[in-house]
């Protein structure tokens, strides 16, 4: 028996587009909450979220059996991380301020076994072979994992070729919002010159026969993406939906009249 099929990895290859969800809540109540709202994928973030590794067990475990494709993108590019978050059962990871060449090549190394790479072979104990149930898992593993790059910088767009070569990469992911900060346009990814910027990046990575994708809250952007051919997009975040949802009920509440009334509420806040 082969390790479990990665849809995500071959719908990336077929060039079927995969919308998406970050999931900063670090919550496995509201990973499996959104895992039934129909997306192709979850991402599980440990960079900016407050994750460790045993609540990313716990969200993959609320995920499973949805549609819903969970990514996990670690605190930081290191071998010893990807092991773990490998072992626990994610497939599929997103790296993030990946800036050189060497550096896609050293994350490629982390998510293969030895020769190809310098994966430990732990999977006796890990959730990743089911427990060792997975006869095969060794020997297929490397087949079904999908690497993600992110460049969000001026020195990984200077590098980008070189990323989107190299082999094993699945896939490229620019971060607007880092990247706009470090062209000096802080906290506005909507700006012109770096959405250039990102429209020259997205073709630069298909050029190299690889998938394109990004995070933008603006849907219009979103679907320019995917004009674009950026084939993995995720439109929105659980904190920023919840954020704005609780504040808009409030709201309206103060807004909405009540029944018989010609006016408002008339509400002292203290």
């Amino acid at each position: 028996m082969p390790a479990p099929k990665n849809t995500f990895k071959q719908a990336l290859r077929d060039g079927k587009v995969q919308v998406g969800l970050w999931q900063a809540l670090a919550s496995p109540y509201t990973a499996e909450l959104c895992a039934g709202a129909g997306y192709d994928w979850l991402l599980l973030d440990a960079e900016h979220a407050p994750n460790d590794v045993p609540l990313l067990v716990a969200q993959l475990q609320a995920i499973k059996g949805s549609t819903a494709h969970a990514i996990i993108r670690p605190p930081i590019g290191e071998t010893h991380i990807i092991k773990q978050l490998l072992d626990i059962g994610a497939q599929t990871l997103l790296v993030p301020m990946v800036e050189s060449g060497a550096m896609a090549r050293d994350m490629v190394r982390a998510m293969r076994y030895p020769p190809h790479g310098v994966r430990g072979v732990g999977a006796a104990l890990a959730r990743a072979s089911a427990f060792n149930r997975i006869p095969d898992y060794l020997q297929t593993a490397d087949g079904e994992l999908c690497l993600l790059l992110q460049v969000e910088s001026r020195a990984g767009l200077a590098a980008l070729d070189e990323i989107a070569s190299t082999d094993g990469v699945d896939g490229v992911f620019i971060g607007p919002a880092d990247l706009a900060a470090d062209m000096g346009f802080l906290g506005r990814p909507g700006a012109p010159e770096v959405q250039r910027e990102i429209e020259q990046a997205f073709a630069k990575i298909l050029s190299h026969c690889k998938a394109a994708g990004a995070l933008i809250g603006d849907l219009k952007l979103a679907r320019r993406y995917v004009e674009l051919g950026a084939t993995f997009i995720g439109i929105g975040n659980d904190v920023t939906l919840l954020a704005n949802a609780t504040t808009r009920l409030l709201s309206d509440f103060y807004d909405t009249k009540p029944p018989g009334s010609p006016a408002g509420l008339e509400v002292k806040v203290y």
